[in-house]
């Protein structure tokens, strides 16, 4: 294996010469070393610096990326509210930086399982802990179903708690997060309790929590699956009307215990009634915008297939082919913002 100190001294003998032929002569050598080591972190992001010395037409243009590449070696430049070093940004070719997300499969290692209707794949909290959370930092799950943002924070070295208003459903959780092991030793704690009511100041005093760097909120898409004969149960409102509002409470409390300028992240679908499209979505996101929050993103995400999915598929075309309607294949992440002070001062004079 090269060592970093080994590298940066030829890097800065690239950068230091004079003479072109004589880097592209060095940067050539040194990139046949790193090929000898293709499992060495550093082979990934300097590869690309050391091709482009190698292409270069002038020995200035050489400097600049020898200089780069050195910088990714001995500074770590991370961004505000994540752990992503910007000066090695390519090791990250696994974060999703489009809006449409296709993905395959969920993620059923460890503790993740599909059993509980409705969860989420545990994919979209592994990607918005990473993309919107430091090391150590508080994620707040408002319906936290089978456990599998928790278990994402167990996964990633964050702190998390996670509100469920059924019981039984959550002991469930907590089994499933309780078997996935936690190396960082961080808190990862389910509450029972209703998010359209909760009151949130004894949670975070018994934690220690003065705000949450991030909120996933994964809501009922209303009645189209019945979660429980709860009244309380969001899959149990009366009307949209009800839904909606109780929505913009939710919101309206994730937004009060949110940092200012991170996340909230929306996961919502839509609804077909009676030949009619609801746009369930954009107007649960409306109501969060009601609440403060501007819109970062609109993310469209293909919906898991699953083998109940699969075995109603020819029934849905048939039924789509007979009332001219298309089947939903998607759904929603909506990435929303909690302005600051100054944002709002600014909108308010706009």
């Amino acid at each position: 294996m090269l060592q970093p100190e080994s590298i940066v001294s030829r890097l800065v003998s690239i950068r230091d010469s004079g003479d072109i032929d004589k880097s592209r002569h060095e940067a050539s050598v040194l990139l046949e070393d790193l090929a000898m080591h293709p499992d060495d972190r550093i082979n990934s992001y300097l590869r690309v610096d050391l091709e482009k010395i190698i292409n270069s037409y002038s020995q200035e243009r050489a400097s600049h990326y020898a200089s780069r590449a050195i910088k990714s070696i001995i500074e770590v430049k991370t961004g505000r509210i994540n752990d992503i070093d910007m000066n090695r940004w390519r090791e990250y070719d696994d974060i999703i930086t489009d809006s449409l997300w296709i993905i395959g499969k969920r993620d059923r290692s460890g503790a993740h399982n599909a059993d509980y209707w409705g969860n989420f794949i545990p994919q979209i909290p592994s990607q918005m802990i990473r993309r919107f959370t430091r090391k150590n930092e508080w994620v707040l799950d408002t319906f936290m179903g089978s456990g599998t943002t928790l278990i994402e924070c167990r996964r990633n070295g964050r702190n998390g708690i996670g509100i469920e208003l059924s019981q039984k459903v959550l002991d469930l959780a907590m089994n499933n997060v309780n078997s996935e092991g936690n190396p960082d030793g961080v808190v990862t704690e389910g509450i029972r309790g209703d998010s359209t009511q909760i009151g949130y100041d004894g949670i975070m005093n018994q934690f220690g929590i003065k705000k949450f760097q991030l909120a996933l909120i994964h809501p009922p898409y209303w009645d189209i699956i019945r979660f429980s004969e709860d009244k309380e149960d969001l899959s149990n409102s009366r009307s949209l009307d009800e839904f909606l509002m109780k929505m913009k409470s939710v919101g309206q409390k994730t937004f009060d215990v949110l940092e200012d300028g991170r996340m909230a992240i929306l996961v919502i679908g839509d609804k077909y009634e009676n030949g009619e499209l609801i746009p369930l979505g954009f107007m649960t996101m409306s109501r969060m915008l009601e609440c403060g929050f501007r819109l970062k993103s609109i993310i469209v995400k293909n919906y898991d297939v699953t083998r109940g999915k699969t075995a109603m598929e020819n029934l849905w075309r048939y039924r789509a082919l007979l009332g001219n309607f298309y089947v939903f294949k998607h759904e929603y992440i909506f990435v929303l913002e909690k302005r600051g002070r100054r944002s709002y001062k600014k909108a308010g004079k706009e």
